[in-house]
């Protein structure tokens, strides 16, 4: 079928002409072939495409004015828009219904080569194993755990083998019963693997309904369900450190604007009363009782973090933290070994703040001053910062921009005390960093190639990257 596809159904002629001397001329045929068209196998409606109506409209911005007749259809909620996408929804059908069988036969065979299981690699985090997969016969993913075998701890594997709950799968959140408490599942959808522990569900199937996914820079599953009547999007899912709870943002709307929702995972009930409109990004303390978040502005900027604390009679949703500035974004994370909480106010200059997540009603520390055009990114390990930045150094001869690593002590992060511990080398550039309970990993651009550098730690003070 493929090679039917790639055939054209012309031939085309190319002549080259020489001007050898005045007056003559000689044309050399290089692919003497008939120009022929062949009858085209499929048909276009006999209905001309719908057009839209126009509405006089004038914008004005930064001095200049101009005509927008198609302003109308900003307002979502107009039902001349939703006529007129219905118009347009049946002239496509229309014009591509001599391809049905063609799009039959191509959906069946990009189907037949899905992998019939799709799931995440299990990730440990104390004495759980944590994944996802999509069960045989639904179309979304559901988030689980077990208990994972300890060799060294068999007395306690005994009590949970006793228990019940040795190897047994506990369903922590199911994006189909969510689905299905806000909308319709339809079958007929592919599935793929996007990359490694990552699961996401790439094309749209029939009619006015949509399907798919992606991750972000966490790594969390943010899945998707639009239906001709309903939206359905799981954002952001943080599980608490003690394992009792699980935070998650939800969109039903299609606004792009999260409500918070709180599971108890020892009862499967989700808190009624700690519902929050207009989250984004989340991170837990290590008491696993206390949550902060970032909320929105009336222009969906992230600008706001505060925090809640659950089973307290304290007053909830104490700001901490507010971004005055329209131009910045707030964001928050914890780091990875979930000692501190990050609070990151970003607008191509990156201003750091850091909370004690095992302490954190010592409140905010500042890591640096707000530098235009200077960018800080912090991980922890073992009593020190690791800053990867590309501010100035007086001392140093560094292209400007380039990014370098250095780190200061956790009890004393002046500027003037950071120690600068791996600089770029000539054409080697720093793109990235992780760190890992014995290594460094470095991610660097050589010459325009990639390359990854693993250094054991801890690591030697002015290292050089050659």
């Amino acid at each position: 079928m493929a090679s039917r596809l790639l055939q054209s159904p012309t031939r085309s002629s190319l002549s080259l002409t020489l001007g050898l001397l005045p007056g003559f001329k000689v044309v050399f045929s290089l692919f003497s072939s008939l120009c022929r068209r062949e009858p085209s196998p499929f048909s276009a409606p006999r209905d001309a495409p719908p057009v839209p109506k126009k509405v006089p409209f004038t914008v004005s911005a930064h001095g200049t004015s101009w005509e927008d007749p198609y302003h109308w259809m900003s307002n979502t909620a107009d039902p001349d828009l939703s006529a007129y996408l219905r118009r347009e929804n049946s002239y496509a059908e229309a014009f591509m219904a001599d391809t049905r069988n063609h799009q039959r036969a191509l959906f069946s065979e990009m189907n037949s080569r899905m992998p019939t299981n799709i799931s995440t690699p299990t990730e440990r985090w104390g004495p759980w194993l944590y994944y996802q997969y999509i069960p045989e016969g639904k179309e979304y993913p559901v988030l689980c755990r077990k208990l994972a075998t300890d060799t060294n701890g068999w007395a306690k594997s005994l009590f949970n083998y006793v228990r019940g709950e040795f190897g047994r799968e506990k369903v922590l959140l199911d994006w189909n019963e969510i689905a299905e408490e806000y909308g319709t599942l339809l079958n007929e959808c592919d599935m793929h693997p996007y990359s490694v522990g990552v699961l996401l569900r790439n094309v749209s199937n029939v009619k006015d309904n949509v399907y798919f996914g992606r991750s972000d820079k966490n790594g969390s599953f943010l899945w998707l369900l639009v239906t001709n009547e309903i939206y359905v999007h799981v954002g952001t899912c943080r599980v608490s450190p003690n394992h009792n709870f699980l935070a998650y943002t939800l969109d039903i709307t299609g606004s792009e604007r999260f409500m918070l929702q709180i599971k108890d995972l020892r009862s499967g009930r989700i808190l009624p009363e700690l519902r929050v409109d207009g989250v984004v990004s989340l991170a837990w303390a290590r008491d696993g009782c206390t949550l902060f978040y970032t909320i929105t502005d009336e222009n969906q900027r992230p600008y706001r973090v505060l925090c809640l604390k659950l089973g307290s009679d304290a007053v909830n949703n104490v700001p901490i933290f507010t971004e005055s500035d329209p131009s910045f974004c707030v964001d928050i994370t914890s780091t990875k070994d979930g000692k501190f909480i990050t609070v990151n106010s970003n607008s191509r200059t990156l201003q750091v703040f850091v909370i004690n997540a095992t302490n954190p009603e010592e409140g905010l520390r500042r890591m640096n001053k707000r530098i235009p055009g200077v960018q800080y990114f912090l991980e922890h390990h073992y009593g020190f910062f690791y800053i990867l930045t590309n501010a100035p150094l007086t001392d140093k001869e560094l292209s400007v921009g380039d990014y370098y690593l250095a780190r200061c002590q956790v009890d004393d992060v002046q500027l003037a005390n950071w120690q600068n511990i791996i600089l770029p080398g000539e054409d080697i550039s720093i793109q990235d960093m992780d760190i890992f309970h014995g290594h460094l990993v470095l991610f660097l651009n050589n010459k325009g190639c990639s390359m990854i550098s693993s250094i054991n730690m801890p690591i030697d003070v002015n290292y050089k990257v050659n």
